[in-house]
């Protein structure tokens, strides 16, 4: 497998939003309802490049694959030491360690940039992702029953915590 995880750029846009219709249509993943426009991804990407926050892409044999990306917490100035990260992957390739490099070079641009803290928002059913994260050292901090609501159900959130200047 010839792996290649670099920044994300303009033409792979579609890529990444057949992703995340994905994981909006099929999963609770991420908690919204509706499938994003071609526009809406566009103007997330460019916010993310207008703030400085990166966006990667896992790319295999031309074809992207999966992503990932951090922002800023909170909008709170007193957050801006800490980020909140994604991964997405395409349904075909889950379990073959792309999520795991995705999140490494997450992890090690969020060091490099003087990052204090990377923070992960899990879906409580998600016991898989809960268990990657926990490979990768994060640490569930807190537990939030019923926040969200999709596909009939009430939804609990749980958060997981990485200090990334402890090694």
């Amino acid at each position: 497998m010839d792996l290649i995880i670099r920044s994300a750029a303009p033409k792979d846009l579609p890529s990444l939003l057949e992703i995340i219709n994905h994981a909006i249509l099929n999963t609770t993943a991420i908690y919204d309802y509706e499938a994003r426009t071609l526009e809406q991804q566009k103007a997330w990407f460019e916010q993310m490049f207008y703030d400085g926050m990166p966006v990667i892409v896992a790319e295999l044999e031309g074809e992207v694959i999966g992503y990932g990306s951090y922002n800023i917490f909170r909008p709170k100035i007193g957050y801006k030491f800490s980020v909140e990260h994604s991964i997405y992957l395409d349904e075909k390739s889950r379990g073959m360690g792309v999520g795991g490099k995705l999140l490494g070079s997450l992890i090690q641009r969020a060091k490099e940039s003087g990052l204090h803290t990377m923070i992960g928002c899990i879906d409580a059913s998600n016991r898989a992702s809960i268990e990657f994260h926990k490979k990768y050292g994060f640490v569930e901090k807190g537990y939030l029953k019923e926040v969200a609501y999709k596909f009939d159900q009430w939804l609990d959130l749980v958060y997981m915590q990485l200090l990334l200047e402890e090694d």
